[in-house]
C-alpha cells in the first residue's frame, strides 16, 4: 500500500519561506509523475506544481517564480520550496501522483498546514 506523508508546514509571515516534503512509502517514487496540491478553507483542492519522471516541472500562474517543485528519487521524497509567501497561499498542502489525465491516483495523505499571516 502506497502512503504519502507530507510535512514542513507551519505559520510564517508574509514574504517568508517554507520547504515542504512528501515522503512516499510502499512504492518506488521514480515511476510516478508527482504533484503538489493545496486546499484553502471553503475552496476546492487545486494543483499547484508538478514534476515528471524526467524532472520537467510546471507551476500554476499564481505561484510562478515563487514556488519550486523538486524530487529526490533516492530518498523517495518530493519537495516544494515556497518563497515570498502571501496570505492567499494559506492552505493545506498535499502531494500525490499524477495519472494520464492529470488526475491524482493515490490515496491522499493527511496534508500539511501552511498559514501565512502577520
Amino acid at each position: 500500500q502506497v502512503q504519502l506523508v507530507e510535512s514542513g508546514g507551519g505559520l510564517v509571515q508574509p514574504g517568508g519561506s517554507l520547504r515542504l516534503s512528501c515522503a512516499v512509502s510502499g512504492a518506488i517514487l521514480s515511476i510516478y509523475n508527482m504533484a503538489w496540491y493545496r486546499q484553502a478553507p471553503g475552496k476546492e483542492r487545486e494543483l499547484v506544481a508538478s514534476i515528471t519522471r524526467t524532472y520537467s516541472t510546471k507551476t500554476v500562474e499564481s505561484v510562478k517564480g515563487r514556488f519550486t517543485i523538486s524530487r529526490d528519487n533516492a530518498k523517495n521524497t518530493v519537495y516544494l520550496a515556497m518563497n515570498s509567501l502571501k496570505p492567499e497561499d494559506t492552505a493545506v498542502y498535499y502531494c500525490n501522483a499524477l495519472g494520464a489525465y492529470s488526475n491524482a491516483i493515490l490515496s491522499w495523505g493527511q496534508g500539511t498546514q501552511v498559514t501565512v499571516s502577520s
